[in-house]
Formats: structure tokens, sequence, C-alpha cells
């Protein structure tokens, strides 16, 4: 038996006897829904829901998962097969099963092949009903080989003649895609001439001089490992003749005047002819006693290669492929046998029989050649599973009579032939089920009058229950011919009418029980337009209106939309809709066409249309536009106490419509001379009915408007006093909050004059304890916005309500709110409070909430306050200002950061509320671990000497700890800025000066120092100084001045400065000659000896022979002598942030650089010393002269 909404319909025959509407008993398979919630309680053999195919090609470098999922009531257990036999997973620590599943994860990637994993699954989904079988599932990894060497050799042929370069791919799985390309990666240009066959092979119907290349490439892409093989270029070289002859054509593929080609129904059918000739041959193709199939026929590669696609038996025949040039034409005939692999006819469906009832299972498959048909059952061949008497074999057809519980099985079918197989699994499940209806209960259906209408029973049951429906609820079964019952238990009314109305109930009934549902119908009017849009001529520069009236259900609300050209509106001002009209001010020619106006509902849609034309204007005398005049003649009629029609007379529109009227209202009772706006209406109206308020003195004021802007105010109409009435709301913002521990402040906004809508407006405050059995305690109070209740406890719920109420009655009922009494402090400190130190300068903190009561009011949240006391390294009590951290709401721990390390601290807890702080938790003191310590205070290098240099610091800031030792680590710098080898050297924390001894004589040395702690480094400081050398540039004995004497001797004659001091001497020199040579002959003879003592020029000073010394030269603004000093300040002081040195600074800047040998040598510049440089004497810039004293 099967359950399904079906669209066939059984209609109940005019004129025969009064017939029950029931649903005849079907048997057909059903597919039983695992509803948790309605059907959670049958039973259900195993059904596969999702396989692997049955080719499975997988990637070797993924894990492989082979998919299985079942569904069925109980949960079905799954099992598999590997081969034929059973495949152990527990004893292959590789493969996993997904829990509540069947499928399998072979875990590769981490150890093992895919090779070791190929071969045959099958899955097995079992439960109490019965077990059902994947398809077998054939595993095999892809493959990419790699091309077999082989040797090339270049071709060489004459113009014109026929090539084929064959490809022969390496056989991958699957196989690959066979394209061409050159050493650029560029594809070969393929034209008729030019053209790769099905088998990858690149066929020249006839060669040309520009074929000629060495870079024909065959390449291989196997897309699913996606990698990509290639051949050995191949080399082509074409030889131009001096005439080429004309060749008619012949097949270069396939061979001989005819071939045979097999092909599976279902699958694209590709033909191939190409042909080789001069000139190029044309391809065509016909069917021999037959039509190529117009939608299934496609043309590739130049019409050389013929596909039909989803090809089947009718397709087989022979095919005639023609290649024609001028000189002839040849024919090939191909022989097309179209064979199939199973294909279901009629594939056996599930079936849901009751005891004692009859059923069968069908399996139809077709194939060329004819498949056979086997049955399994429970995944056994039937012809070795249990015996069932209620079942019997006819070929195709299993038969089954007076079925019992125990008869519920699944069944495979298999249709197989020498192309492929097909599996279906049917399950046969036997249930004894009374009747559910599966539609919600009281559903309400609305359907438009003479429309169809369609009532919904879904139901289920075993035996198939019989359905009847009934109206009312004491109607009798429907048995009028006016209804249509489909099998899935639809009631249908074809032509709902008014007295359609009502409740309808579903019956459903079998021999095990009976249930019922009943669904709701509302037949609601249709909707009309009984005022259509008109046809219209309007001039250029008009206005035209379109009228709408539509008429609906009282029920439904519609919507009203216009439409232009069956298209939105133009987004333009000029457009204005309004309840029935549209109105086009200020026509363009391109307004005209069809306007539409669709009213829309929730069930229904009517339509109606006009159209538009625009025409040129009757010449007139150009007219003046402005504002509106105001209107006139305000007048009030139908007076009522809640509403009043106000009309008036439009003034004149000053040639610019008028689109529309605003009114404004005037309350000269409680705010006379302000005016209010009341509403707007179309520029077409000239009257409104105006919605009104109780107790106010209304006058009324209208404006017109109009595409250039708002006319004055009209004269304000007569006064219309309303009657009072009560009020309609009651104040708003009712808050309780109290002050004082011992009151509540009601608090709320109130009514203004507008709303009190009589006169004696006053409030009636209601409260009571919310958790109290107290009765409400009331008090009027005047037209106030506060009110305090005295004596109250402290922080206790109560519940506030506000009323108003004037001369004429109350306001209706108000709405309850919750305040509190006052808070008052809280009366109980954080129990249990913990400290955990998390680190030196982190620390957790725990405590226990305070009972609620005793925080007596809104809880904000603990606040700790937390000192240092004492520091661990001094030993010397001195308090500090005390921190506060919050922590919002009802947290009971919370984390103080920034803490100072080897640092005693003390802390206490306190709940906070609204009114303020609670008492302190009792103190706790905790202890901060060692931390790392700050950078040294200071760093300074004294007493520099040859050979040594002594450091003195100060002790760090914060030593964070006790201090264990010092570091000091240093290295020489070269000339090229290089640093040398680091010594590393401890230094007992008590000591604040070290000399360091043995280094080299006029070297750089960088400095790093820092100290330590138990904890580990702290940050370090460095510095930079320069060891001496001595007034005449020689090192002592002691120190190697033999090696470094050799060394600049080697040096001195390569440096660039040397060579350009020599040159500026000998520049200098020659000038004073030629000077000296022009005063001679001016002045006389004189000896030069004497009138240069005489006159000494300040800056060029004579050679000393006795000291081995050249004057210096200087540039007018460097007459200072050289400044001696350190780049530190005079005290030696390095400060942290001047520590960082560059090597930057020494060397590559215009004052010095460093020799190869290390030494700091100055450079000839005319600018000053951009600043000192570091050291004593030995970190003086030297001069070309000191230069030259080194020089031996």
């Amino acid at each position: 038996m099967q359950l399904e909404i079906m669209p066939r319909k059984k209609r109940l025959p005019a004129g025969r006897a009064p017939l029950l509407l029931l649903l005849c008993q079907l048997v057909r398979a059903l597919d039983v829904p695992l509803d948790s919630k309605l059907l959670e309680d049958l039973v259900q053999p195993p059904t596969i829901t999702q396989q692997s195919p049955k080719d499975y090609i997988i990637d070797p470098r993924e894990n492989i998962v082979i998919q299985c999922e079942a569904k069925g009531k109980p949960p079905p257990s799954f099992s598999w097969t590997r081969n034929g036999t059973h495949f152990d997973i527990e004893k292959d620590p590789l493969v996993t099963m997904k829990p509540g599943s069947g499928t399998l994860t072979i875990n590769i990637m981490s150890e093992g092949k895919a090779e070791t994993y190929e071969g045959v699954y099958q899955c097995t989904a079992r439960n109490e009903r019965g077990a059902a079988i994947s398809n077998n599932i054939v595993v095999r990894p892809s493959r990419s080989p790699l091309w077999t060497k082989e040797k090339l050799e270049p071709i060489t042929l004459r113009n014109g003649q026929s090539l084929i370069l064959p490809c022969r791919p390496p056989l991958g799985l699957p196989p690959p895609i066979i394209f061409w390309m050159d050493n650029s990666f560029q594809r070969l240009p393929q034209s008729e001439r030019v053209s790769q066959g099905l088998n990858g092979d690149l066929y020249f119907s006839n060669v040309l001089p520009e074929d000629t290349r060495e870079d024909y490439i065959c390449y291989a892409r196997f897309n699913h490992t996606q990698t990509i093989q290639q051949k050995q270029p191949i080399s082509v070289k074409v030889i131009s003749a001096k005439s080429n002859r004309e060749r008619p054509p012949t097949f270069l593929t396939p061979e001989g005047n005819a071939s045979h080609k097999e092909e599976l129904r279902g699958n694209v059918l590709s033909l191939e002819c190409i042909a080789e000739g001069l000139p190029t041959p044309i391809i065509y193709w016909i069917k021999e006693d037959g039509t190529l199939p117009i939608n299934r026929t496609f043309y590739k590669n130049f019409k050389k290669t013929l596909q039909i696609i989803q090809v089947s038996e009718a397709d087989s025949g022979n095919y005639q492929c023609i290649a024609k040039n001028p000189l002839g034409a040849i024919y090939h005939t191909i022989s097309v046998t179209v064979k199939a692999a199973p294909y279901w006819i009629m594939a056996p469906q599930n079936l849901v029989l009751s005891p004692g009832e009859d059923g069968r299972l069908i399996c139809r498959a077709n194939g060329n050649p004819k498949p056979r048909i086997s049955w399994l059952s429970n995944g056994v061949p039937i012809e070795i599973a249990p015996d069932d008497p209620s079942r019997n074999i006819d070929g195709d057809t299993i038969i089954f009579s007076n079925v019992q519980e125990r008869s519920s099985a699944v069944y495979q079918c298999n249709a197989s032939n020498e192309y492929g197989y097909l599996l279906a699994n049917a399950f046969v499940n036997v249930l004894a089920e009374p009747p559910r209806i599966l539609t919600s209960a009281n559903t309400l259906y609305q359907v438009i009058t003479d429309r169809p209408a369609l009532l919904d029973c879904a139901f289920f049951g075993s035996p198939l229950p019989t359905v009847e429906w009934f109206k009312g609820a004491k109607g009798s079964a429907l048995r009028e011919d006016i209804y249509v019952l489909h099998e899935n238990g639809t009631l249908e009314i074809p032509v709902a009418q008014k007295d359609s109305t009502g409740t309808y109930t579903c019956v459903a009934r079998n021999k095990l029980g009976m249930a019922k549902n009943e669904v709701h119908l509302e037949i609601k009017d249709a909707t009309r337009i009984i005022k259509q849009p008109e046809y219209a001529v309007v001039q250029r520069g008009g206005t035209v209106s379109f009228e709408c009236k539509v008429k609906h259900d009282h029920t439904l609300i519609p919507t009203i939309t216009w439409l232009k050209d069956s298209g939105e509106l133009p987004n333009d001002g000029r457009f204005t809709v309004d309840k029935d009209h549209l109105v086009v001010a200020d026509v363009w020619d391109n307004d005209g066409g069809t306007y539409t106006c669709v009213a829309n509902t929730t069930l229904d849609n009517v339509s109606a249309s006009a159209v538009l034309s625009v025409v040129a204007p009757t010449p007139t005398p150009a007219p003046t536009y402005d504002v509106p005049n105001p209107p006139f003649d305000l007048e009030l009629t139908d007076q009522l106490d809640k509403s009043v029609q106000l009309s008036w007379t439009p003034g004149n529109d000053n040639n610019s419509p008028i689109t529309k009227f605003i009114i404004e209202y005037e309350d000269a009772m409680h705010e006379a001379g302000l005016w209010h706006h009341q509403t707007e209406v179309s520029g077409m109206q000239t009257t409104a009915q105006l919605k009104l308020s109780p107790y106010v003195n209304y006058s009324f004021r209208v404006m017109a408007v109009n595409s250039l802007g708002r006319s004055l105010p009209s004269e304000a109409s007569e006064q219309y006093l309303t009657k009072a009435a009560e009020p309609d709301t009651n104040p708003t913002a009712v808050e309780g909050l109290g002050s004082e521990p011992d009151n509540l402040v009601i608090t709320w906004k109130p009514l203004n004059g507008f709303e009190s809508n009589g006169p004696g407006l006053q409030y009636k405050v209601s409260w009571r304890q919310k958790d109290g059995d107290d009765e409400w305690t009331s008090v009027v109070v005047a037209n106030v916005s506060k009110y305090i209740v005295s004596g109250t406890p402290t922080f206790v719920p109560y519940l506030i309500k506000v009323q108003a109420l004037n001369d004429v009655g109350f306001a209706p009922e108000p709405a309850v709110v919750m305040g509190h009494s006052g808070e008052d402090l809280p009366m109980v400190a954080p129990g249990n409070v913990r400290v955990n130190v998390v680190n030196s300068t982190l620390a957790e903190v725990h405590w226990d909430p305070v009972p609620l009561k005793s925080i007596r009011g809104h809880l904000q949240g603990y606040r700790i306050y937390y000192w240092k006391a004492q520091s661990s390294s001094k030993r010397n009590r001195r308090h500090l200002e005390k921190k506060i951290l919050t922590f919002q709401g009802s947290k009971t721990h919370g984390m103080l950061p920034g803490l100072e390390p080897f640092s005693h601290y003390t802390l206490n807890v306190r709940v906070v509320n609204g009114k303020g702080e609670g008492p302190a938790s009792p103190d706790r003191v905790f202890t901060t671990p060692e931390g790392v310590p700050s950078a040294p205070s200071s760093l300074k290098i004294v007493n520099p000497t040859l050979d040594s240099l002594t450091l003195e610091w100060d002790p760090p800031s914060r030593p964070n700890g006790i201090l264990t030792e010092y570091t000091l680590k240093y290295q020489p710098i070269n000339s090229t800025h290089e640093l040398g080898p680091l010594v590393d050297l401890k230094i007992p924390a008590n000591k604040t000066r070290w000399t360091l001894k043995n280094l080299n004589f006029s070297t750089r040395y960088k400095f790093y120092f820092y100290a330590q702690t138990a904890a580990g480094s702290g940050s370090q400081i460095t510095e930079e100084a320069v060891t001496n050398v001595d007034e005449a540039g020689i090192p002592p004995p002691d120190v190697g001045a033999g090696k470094a004497m050799a060394s600049r001797q080697v040096d001195i004659a390569t440096q660039g400065w040397f060579i350009g001091l020599m040159c500026a001497v000998a520049l200098l020199i020659l000038i004073l000659l030629i000077v000296c040579f022009i005063r001679r002959n001016k002045g006389g003879k004189y000896p030069v000896k004497e009138k240069e003592d005489a006159h000494a020029d300040p800056e060029i000073q004579p050679m000393k022979e006795d000291d081995g010394t050249f004057g210096e030269y200087s540039d007018a603004e460097d007459h200072k002598p050289l400044k001696k000093g350190s780049r530190t300040p005079s005290d030696r002081t390095v400060k942290k942030e001047d520590s960082d040195d560059s090597l930057v600074d020494y060397g590559e800047g215009v004052n010095g650089q460093f020799n190869e040998d290390g030494s700091f040598i100055g450079q000839y510049s005319g600018k000053k010393e951009k600043e000192p440089a570091e050291g004593n004497e030995s970190s003086e810039a030297p001069s070309p002269v000191n230069a030259m004293n080194s020089f031996v």
C-alpha cells in the first residue's frame, strides 16, 4: 500500500445514488516518513540513501572515503565485504567507520598505499526488519604514468605533403585529455587543414612552410590527480617546392572504405573522418536510410567529428562521411551498433502491507542484449534464502499473498548483461497501524469566491484507511456531486461559494481504529475595480487624472499600484498617487503611454488600464506662474463628538495645478496661537473628514500647494469645541525608585492639555508590595509628576500603576510596572577571599558572593581595594596610594594587573549597590614573586688608556628582586662597521666599577650591560668607547707596535684621503708659487722667507722639520682647535634612551671613517665637526697632520 499526494482525482458522478466520499484502498509502494513526532514508533526496514559510485576512482594522495548511508527504524547496523569476503574493519588500524553510518575512511595519508586497498567493496545495512545492500563499488586509484622514453627524429617533407604527428599518450586512469602546445605553452592553432584527432594525433591535410617548427609537443592532462605529462618535442621542417601538385582527397583516418563503431545507449556517439589532399578537403556527413537527429547532433573539429548525444538503439545504422575538394571526392561508411547496459523499465518499489494483505514486487529492465533478472532476499540469493510461504517468484515479479509480520524483508533485484548491471533494494514492511492524520489541526483555508478550494487530509494507516469528509459539527457525510476527492485524502470544492464557508471534518478509518481532524474554510469576496481609468488626451504641460476605485472583501486590505507601460512609474514629483487617483502634472511628451491600476490582496489581484495621449498645446499668451492663492470660504459641517467635515473653495492656482491641500488646527483652549498639522488631501479634493479629540476648542485653516510652493494660509474657520470625555491614555514613563532607605518615589510623565480630554485632570497613584498579600493602596493627586510613599521597608519590590482621570471619568486601566523602595548600604562583606598569584605582575582574586538579602539594593558589582605595603628588597614599610578595581555584576573573581614584582600587597573586597559600598572583607596579604630587573640606571666609561677601559654604573632603579650578578658583553668595531667577536663577562652583584684590560689600542668597543635576578636577565644598556693612542702615534712595544706599524705601512698609501691630501698640498704649493711670482714681479726682489716670517698667514703653517709634521690646512670657519671629548655628556652618564647608538654615526659621516686596522682616521674636510667624537684623546678626529705622524 502507499500514501502519496497524487495528481489524479476522482469525481463523484451526478445523478447516482448518494455516495460517501471514500478513499479506495491502493496497493502501491509507500516510503514511510520517519517523522520523529508523528511516526516515531513505526518500524521500517533499511533503505540505502547514499553510496559511492560503482566505478570509484580515487586520488592516491588523499584518504579513501567509501560512502554508505542508510535509514531505517530501528537505525541499521553496517558491515562490508571486500572482493566477496567479509572485510574485518577492526583488524585494520587504518580503516574507521563513521559513527551512525556505514561510510568507511581509509587513512592512507599517514601510512599505507592506495594500491593495497584496490578491490570490490559492498556495504550491508541491517536491522530487525531486513538487510539492504549497496552496489559493488570497484575502488581503483587514479594513475598518471610518464611517457616512455623515445628518440624522435626530425621530420623533413615538401610543401603540400600530408603529415601525422603521433601522440600515443600513456594509459592513465581515467584516460587523459590530450592537447598540443609549443614550448611557450601556447596552444597550436588548428583549422580545416590542421586538426587533432580523437586519438590525440595531430593531422595535417597538407603542410605549408609556416608549419616549420621544432616544438610540436603533445600534452596529457590527468584531471583526477591534476597533473600534466608532456611528450618529447617533435621537429618538423617543410621544404618549399617549386610546384605543388594538387591531388584528390584520401582518408588519413579511418582507413579503407568502411569501418564499424559500437557505442552504449545514453553515451555520446563520436564518429571521425580526417582526409588529406590539396586543396584541403571539406567533410560532409549523412546517415544512410535516415536523417540525423536535429536536437542531438553536433559537429566538432571543423566538421571532421560527428557527435550524437544521448544515443539510443534507434541511432544504429550506417553513417557516411564524404571528403571533397575540386579534384574529387571519396566516401567512408561507418556501421554503428548501439548496445545497452541494463536500464529500468519498472524498478521495484517499497511495499507497506497489513497482515493478511496481498502485494507484488515488479522488477523490469531492458538492455541490449536482454538483461538477466535475479532476486536476493536480505542480500542472499533467493534460491538459498529462508523460505517464506507467502512469497512466490514468477520471473521478474515476486507475488505476496496473505502476508504476516515475519514476511517483512528487503529484496534486491539484479538486472545484468555483459555491459553492466542494475541493483535495486525494495522492502516489504508488514505493519498493523491505526489511522493517523498528518495534516495540522484547525488549519484555516481562505479562498476567493468562485475559485477552487483544496482542503488537505494527509493520512497514514495500515491497512490503508478509508477517508470521508463532514461539514459542520453535526453534519452528515458529504454526498453532493460538486465535491472532488483526491486519493491522498484532499477534498476539492471546484467552485467555492459563500455557503461553502464553515468547518470541515476529515475522518480516516481502518479495522484498527479511527482518526479525525477539523479544518476551517472562509470564502472571501473577489476584489473588483468598479471605477476604471479612462482614455485621456491632454495638452503638453497640462494635468491629467486617472481614477481607479476598488471594491474588496472587508477583511482583506488591498494594495493599489500604478504602472506605466508595464513598468514602475517614473521617480518624478509630477506623479501623485492617492487612494483612488493617479495625477500627472505638467505632462511631457514622453508621459504618453498605457497606465495600469493593479489592486492586490493576499488572495487575489485585478487590474485595469487606460491610454494617455499627449498633444501640442494651443498657442496662448505666455502664462504667469506663481504659488496658489489661499483657499477661502471655509465651512464646518457634520459636527460630531470626534469628527467634523471641513469644506473650502480653492483659490486661483496661478497656472500651476494644485497638487495638495494642507490642513492645520489651533487649540484655542490649551495652546492659543500655535497651529498644528492636521492632515493633507489631494489637490482634487475640496472637503476633508477630520478626526477630533475631546475637549479641544478647534479652529482650522487650509493652505494650497503647487509645484512652485505653498500658498498663504486661509482665514481661520469658526471655532468648534468638542465635548469633554474621560482620558484615552494614561501617563507614560512610570517609575518607582527610592531616594532614601525608607521611601518609594513614584514618578511619571504627565499628560498634556490636549490629552486630558476634559477639565479637572488628576492622577490615581496605586502601589503594593510585589511579594505580599496586601491590597492596593491608592491616592489621587493633582496634575503633578511625582508622589513619595514614606515608611517603606528597605529595597522591597513594589507594583505601581498611575491612572489618569478628569471630571468625566477614568482612563483605561493602566499597565502595572515594578519598582523598588530605597536602597541602603550593604550589610555583609564578601567572604572566603582568596588570592592566586599568577605571575610577578598579575594576581587573581576569588571571593564568595554575599547573600542577596544583605545587599539591600541593586547589585552594582564588587570592588577590590589593594595597595603595596612593603618592598621585599629593602624591607622598609611604607604605605602607598590605594588602588581600586570594580567588577560589574555578580562576578566572584577578578584579575589585578600591573603589580610590582617582589612586593607585598594587601587587599580587601567590598560589595557595591546603588547606595554605595558595604563593609570591607578582612585584609588579605600576598607577595609577588621576583621579576627581571630594569636596565642599570647609568653606565659610563672612565680612564681610557692604551689597553684598558674602566666602566662605572649605577644599579637598576627597579631591581624587582635580589640581584645575583651583572653580565657585560663587549666586542670591537672595525673600520667597515663590522662587529668583532663577542666577549661575555660575569660581574658580582655588589660591584659598581670594573676595569677591562689587555684591550687593543686605538680601537672602538661596543658594550652591552645588564643585571640579573633569579627570574632572569633584565633590559640592557649599551655604550661605546675607544682606547687611547700615544702622542707620537706609536704604541708601546708591549702592545704589538711593530705589527701595527707594519699594517699601516701597507695600508696608508692606498687610502683615498691620503691621495686627496697630497693632491691638495701640491695644488696649494703651486698656487703659493704663482702668488709669490706675481708679487715679486710687482714689488721687486725680496726674500720670500723673510716676507713669510714677517706676515705669517694664519691659514698656512710652515712645516716643522724638527718634529716631521706638516702645517694643517683649515677653512676660514675652522680656526678653532679640534674639541676633545666624548659623545656623551660631560659626566659620561648614558641614559637608557640614549644608549641605542648606531655604527652609522662612526665612519659614514663627513668627519671620520675606520681604517682596515681599526684606527679612527679623520677625513680631509672643509666643514665643521658634526659632533665631538666619543672617548678621550683617542676619540679626537685626527687631522691630516696626525695622519702623517703615524706614517713611518
